[in-house]
């Protein structure tokens, strides 16, 4: 099978992601997520960011959070408190069928569906969509499909004349996508905000579009200030018996953009006035979580994620003492996850990790091929050490962002390594140079990297292709390890051609083992993240994945 780099947009430096009240150690129902779907109210959403853009071609945003009020995809996600994301349809009537062996994939629309201003939704405006992502006056997007679609390669946006013609749309509820090998996870992939549908005649300024697109979900913009709010009101031709996956409650929605973090959780635990009708959309900030954790009245309304993105070092396997398997393996019973955890925050941060694949996707397996437990296990760290002829000289640049949880976790890692004998120097950057010298360069600077990552889709191929694949090692790619292993690359192109989801979970449990069994990375924690709500707020939840709240469930309490 020919092999491609797929475009991956997650950030693999530090990784702002979260998830819900499927956490054991809060009460059944917190959140509020248990509540009929109301309809009516104001709901705020206070946001540090000072920008908010909704053009489906530039969007990183996953698909049950703020994008999705605005813009519909061929197909959504559908998860619940405790319960994964599974892939559903959402303006198609079904999540595709594939021909081909999987490199052609058929989807019909919907009956009925229109935009906000009455005109109809064709598979022209879909394949318009999808071919904007191309161009490069619109980039930043999450970018799987453009290495796999037939001709993506060169393809460059609809702004030159040009189509893209391996997306057919043979008539107005039809398309079809041609692509360059099989791919069982192209459902998921029509999940992600370039596969929104663009009216073409509001594209007249690309770089505007987002700030007031053309909305095919419950809301549409009516008003936004830089760095100040967007108001959402509702969209009336979105029509509640076409979508299964948002519930349109709020009449509006106001993001209150360029709010303080610690600010913002302080005014949702104090619970008055518009508080009481939002919830942040930043993790709470430790000195408020343990506030609103010791707090009575506040906890109830305290989400905390299942444990989610992975936090990990990666182990440069292309150089110096690290190209010996037998180091690498000594360096997973030294490292600390319990010292690491508490530098994190303490257990709401997070739970030890030993997998690639991360809690709540579907077909992951819990294992340990090097038990130490959750503090390592020194004596059998030095014992490997020494019998691969480092019992004593082994010292290792560790590179982090120079942020201070960064800094306190990379120390943690420092602490647990110099345990077994291993000297560590802590290389502190801003995050666009880490990215430079983890994605970018040769590789021969750097010994180990800290890093976090959270899928961009519920599948083991989001975790485990990105960074893993020998394709993704160097040029932007986030395999950190440098990893190389022509036998893993077959098999990681088998499962990803493989269309029967149930065997491919398997494949992919098999790869994961495989490659720990290599050792280019040491998983250290699942990472649990933090929101807070008002009171008046309900059905604000966090499903097993992703880790952040639903934002297209939300309602509001009537009466």
């Amino acid at each position: 099978m020919k092999r491609i780099a797929i475009g991956i947009a997650a950030a693999a430096t530090v990784l702002a992601v979260a998830a819900c009240n499927a956490n054991p150690e809060q009460p059944s129902g917190s959140g509020g997520q248990t509540a009929a779907a109301t309809k009516g109210g104001t709901l705020t959403i206070l946001s540090s960011s000072d920008e908010l853009d909704f053009d489906p071609a530039t969007s990183q945003s996953l698909a049950i959070t703020s994008n999705g009020l605005v813009n519909r995809r061929l197909t959504a996600w559908q998860n619940g408190p405790g319960k994964p994301a599974t892939v559903v349809s959402d303006l198609a009537a079904d999540t595709g069928k594939a021909t081909d062996g999987g490199k052609t994939w058929t989807f019909k629309l919907k009956d009925g569906l229109k935009f906000d201003d009455g005109t109809p939704i064709t598979s022209a405006a879909i394949k318009y969509g999808v071919e904007r992502s191309f161009a490069p006056e619109l980039s930043g997007g999450l970018g799987y499909h453009k290495s796999l679609l037939v001709g993506g390669d060169s393809y460059k946006g609809p702004y030159s004349g040009k189509e893209l013609d391996s997306i057919e749309t043979p008539d107005d509820q039809t398309i079809v996508f041609k692509l360059k090998v099989p791919y069982g996870d192209w459902p998921w992939i029509v999940s992600m905000p370039a596969f929104a549908p663009v009216e073409k005649s509001k594209d007249t300024k690309p770089a505007d579009y987002g700030k007031k697109p053309a909305s095919s979900g419950p809301y549409k913009v009516e008003s936004y200030r830089q760095g100040v709010q967007m108001i959402l009101v509702r969209n009336k031709q979105w029509q509640q018996s076409t979508d299964t996956v948002r519930t349109g409650g709020p009449d509006k929605i106001i993001y209150k953009l360029g709010q303080d973090d610690t600010v913002a959780a302080q005014a949702l635990i104090g619970d008055s006035g518009d508080a009481k009708t939002s919830f942040g959309s930043d993790f709470v900030p430790a000195a408020q979580l343990a506030q609103a954790q010791n707090n009575p009245q506040v906890k109830d309304r305290l989400v905390t994620s299942q444990p989610g993105a992975v936090n990990f070092v990666a182990l440069n396997t292309q150089h110096g003492a690290l190209k010996d398997v037998k180091v690498r393996r000594a360096l997973q019973y030294a490292i600390d996850r319990k010292a690491f955890i508490a530098a994190s925050g303490g257990a709401i941060s997070g739970t030890p990790a030993h997998t690639l694949i991360t809690p709540g996707i579907e077909g992951r397996q819990e294992y340990d091929l090097y038990p130490a437990g959750d503090s390592g296990d020194v004596a059998k760290a030095k014992q490997l050490l020494k019998a691969a002829g480092h019992a004593s000289d082994l010292s290792l640049t560790l590179v982090t962002s120079n942020t201070s949880m960064s800094s306190a976790q990379a120390q943690a890692v420092e602490q647990g390594l110099e345990r077994a004998g291993v000297k560590v120097k802590i290389q502190s950057l801003d995050s666009n140079a880490v990215s430079e010298k983890v994605t970018q360069g040769k590789g021969d600077d750097y010994d180990m990297y800290l890093g976090s990552w959270q899928p961009d889709f519920p599948s083991p191929n989001a975790n485990i292709q990105p960074l893993y694949d020998s394709s993704q090692i160097g040029n932007g790619g986030y395999n950190t390890s440098r990893y190389d292993n022509p036998a893993v690359d077959t098999l990681i192109d088998k499962a990803t051609g493989e269309v029967d989801q149930a065997k491919a979970q398997q494949q992919w449990a098999a790869i994961d083992k495989k490659i720990m069994g290599d050792a280019p990375v040491i998983p250290i924690s699942y990472a649990k993240n933090s929101f807070l709500r008002g009171s008046q707020v309900q059905n604000f939840f966090i499903g097993s994945f992703p880790a952040y709240p639903n934002y297209l469930k939300v309602t509001l309490k009537q009466g």
